[in-house]
């Protein structure tokens, strides 16, 4: 093991070894004449079933005054109001704090920070309802559209959807 002087005490310390993980290869599979690289599956041990909701928990609807409430508070003081100044500074600026915000709550759930993570949760819910009102977006719209996949496999209806030009290349992950 290489030793190296450390900057701070002049000691020599031990360099630490590079670890080296083995991926395994996925399965290949040919189409035509090319072989075509597959993902694995993942396994699951058991399909653990849905525990109930709290029934004296606040719901869903806490969502929609949120959203009456953003949409009353357009009109006030950008100096009194996070809301107003919010969509005053235009759609740009709202989509990036709404990024920003989920970035927040990425970072959260990867660390298991359960707690952080709800407060982050909420700031997303918040500027997402945000956005929807700089886009005139209203809450049954969205509603609306989760009840119409309710009932369909997200796979499936992942599939189903119509593929949608846009002006800036994008990548999804699948």
């Amino acid at each position: 093991m290489a030793k190296k002087p450390t900057k701070s005490t002049g000691k020599t310390a031990a360099k630490p070894k590079a670890k080296t993980a083995k991926a395994k290869p996925a399965k290949a599979r040919t189409v035509g004449t090319k072989p075509v690289k597959t993902a694995r599956k993942p396994k699951l041990a058991a399909i653990l079933p849905v525990p109930p909701l709290d029934p004296a928990a606040p719901d869903a609807k806490v969502l929609d005054r949120l959203w009456s409430t953003i949409v009353a508070r357009q009109a006030a003081d950008p100096l009194v109001s996070h809301s107003a100044r919010l969509l005053s500074r235009g759609i740009n600026k709202v989509a990036q704090k709404f990024g920003e915000e989920s970035v927040e709550c990425l970072i959260e759930a990867v660390a298991g920070n359960r707690e952080a993570l709800i407060a982050e949760s909420a700031d997303v819910l918040y500027h997402l309802l945000v956005m929807w009102v700089a886009c005139s977006l209203r809450p049954e719209d969205v509603w609306t559209e989760l009840k119409r996949r309710e009932a369909i496999s997200g796979i499936a209806e992942k599939n189903a959807r119509p593929v949608l030009l846009s002006i800036a290349e994008t990548r999804k992950i699948p």
